[in-house]
Formats: C-alpha cells, structure tokens, sequence
C-alpha cells in the first residue's frame, strides 16, 4: 500500500511538471524570414522628392522599404543602425559631389528572422555653407566647444523633430520639451569635460578624457566597455579619444551638421549622427538629433572652450 502511494506520488508530480512545461511552451508561429524586400529611392527635388535621382543638390534622400512577412526594419548606413519599424527612413549625404553610397535594409519577421538587401544611390550634394557659419563654428581655422553645464538649458530631450523647411523648425519646434537638465545636474556623468573641436578641413576631434555618457543598448555601438546604468542612461562609458570627419549641409535651408562613423557630440544616442542647428549666435549653438530608437530628439547647447 505505501508502494502504492508512492509510485502515485510520483506520477502526480511527474504529471504536474510535464503539464507546467506544456503551458511554457510559446507558440511563435511560423518562423519565415521576410522576402521579396524592395526599397523605393525618393530624391529631394525642391518641395517634393521624385524618383529620379541624383537629386537637387541637398543631398537629402528618402527610402521606403517593404518585404512579404516582415513587422519591422532597420537602416544600416556608414556603420549606425537605425530602427524604422514602418520602413521609411530619410538620410542627407553631406560630401560634396556626386558620390555613391551604400544602405542596407534589413527585414525583421516573427520572432526576430530577419533578411536583408543592400542598395547603392547616386546623390549630388553642392551646398556652399555661409562664411558666418564656418567662422562660427570654427574660427577660419579650430575651435574647440563644450556643453555649457553652468546654464540651463544644456541638455534634455523631446519629441521626434519632423519637419521639412527651416521655417516649420522655428515656429513648430521647441526645444528640450519633455526635459531640461539644470546646471551642473550631469556632473560626474562623463559628459561635461568632453570637447568637441571642428577644423576648417574637416576633421573633428573629440576629447573624452577615458568616459562618455549616453543611451542604454545603443550606446555599445561604440564597442566601449564598462560604465554604470542610472536607468535609460549609461554614466562614464568607458571610450578613448577619436577622430572623424564633419561637413555641413541645409535640406530645406535647415542648416545641419554631419559627423562620420560614430562620432557624436554630449550624449551618445545613435541615430544617422546628423544634428541640427536649431540656433546660433557667434559664441553659442543649440544642436538636436534623433536617436537610433527613433524615440526622441535630443538637444544641446554649446558654447567655445
């Protein structure tokens, strides 16, 4: 009789364990990765984008992706990955010239499969930048900038910025709306003694002295290492010093800066690596850029060393 329980004890368990795991068991579906991926090239033509390029001149392209089974996508140009989980995505190629790039779509299907397809555009991009930005931002020859931590506003972040011409950008846009740090809120973050120093060649220098600051998983773009999480935010990231390329360029006479690979300036959130001026003077600039989530933009203000 005791054997008799206890093999019935065990069954019981037994039972209970194989019908626990059958409840575990999720159901993905099937698991195809997207196919039949296609990307339509919009080439900025004045007000309007035509498929024909290599476009008018701003270097400012948009793409429309779209696949059989896919629920999202990604942009992959120049190195940054880009989230675009309707498949439109829109870049401005800043070199001047006529230059061809390489993008990358990648297809994402249940369950994470994903396919993708790498295209090349032809894009021409002629802006000449006035004489009193130039000598702004870098003094006919350097000049080195920082976050102006001493003032409010000098960081924070807001909603995506979607607008096409420089007019919509100043009477519909406002900066830092859903948060604005106080001064010297961000010390010990990584950020505030970082430098940014643009040259009349090109070249742009960035100081870091050994950490940085910026968005959590996007931020490991930078195959850095370390750094404490403070809950979205990664303080003192550890990342050396770095060189890369700036240009500038006004789509829509927005007047933007492009920096190379994974240059960034204040706060790392990915993105195409484009900030926008949205203000400036001689000796002060207000910068915004998207981060790679598509989330949010981030703002900036900064001034000379």
């Amino acid at each position: 009789m005791k054997n008799f329980k206890y093999i019935t004890g065990v069954f019981l368990t037994f039972l209970m364990l194989f019908t626990s795991c059958q409840d575990d068991n999720v159901e993905f579906g099937d698991l195809t990765a997207p196919t039949n991926i296609s990307v339509e090239v919009l080439y900025a033509d004045g007000d309007q984008f035509v498929s024909q390029g290599p476009g008018d001149g701003t270097g400012v392209v948009n793409f429309v992706a779209q696949a059989d089974n896919a629920i999202s996508y990604q942009f992959v140009y120049n190195g940054s990955v880009s989230s675009a989980p309707g498949g439109k995505k829109g870049y401005s190629f800043a070199v001047l010239g006529l230059n061809t790039y390489s993008v990358t779509v990648l297809a994402f299907g249940r369950g994470g499969v994903s396919s993708s397809k790498t295209i090349e555009v032809e894009v021409l991009s002629t802006y000449s930048p006035p004489a009193d930005l130039l000598t702004m931002l870098t003094a006919n020859s350097s000049r080195t900038w920082r976050i102006k931590a001493e003032a409010k506003p000098h960081f924070g972040l807001g909603p995506v910025v979607a607008v096409t011409n420089a007019k919509q950008l100043k009477e519909e846009v406002d900066g830092f709306e859903y948060y604005s740090a106080g001064a010297n809120e961000k010390a010990g973050t990584g950020m505030y003694d970082d430098r940014y120093t643009f040259n009349i060649d090109g070249t742009f220098t960035a100081v870091t002295n050994g950490t940085v600051f910026g968005r959590e998983v996007l931020i490991n773009e930078l195959g850095g290492s370390g750094g404490t999480t403070d809950g979205a935010d990664i303080l003192n990231y550890t990342y050396n010093d770095y060189t890369a390329q700036w240009s500038l360029t006004a789509p829509g006479g927005i007047e933007t800066i492009s920096l190379t690979g994974l240059a960034f300036v204040g706060y790392y959130t990915g993105g195409n690596h484009q900030y926008i001026i949205y203000s400036r003077s001689e000796n002060e600039m207000v910068l915004t850029t998207t981060d790679g989530n598509n989330g949010f933009n981030w703002w900036f203000t900064l001034v000379p060393e």
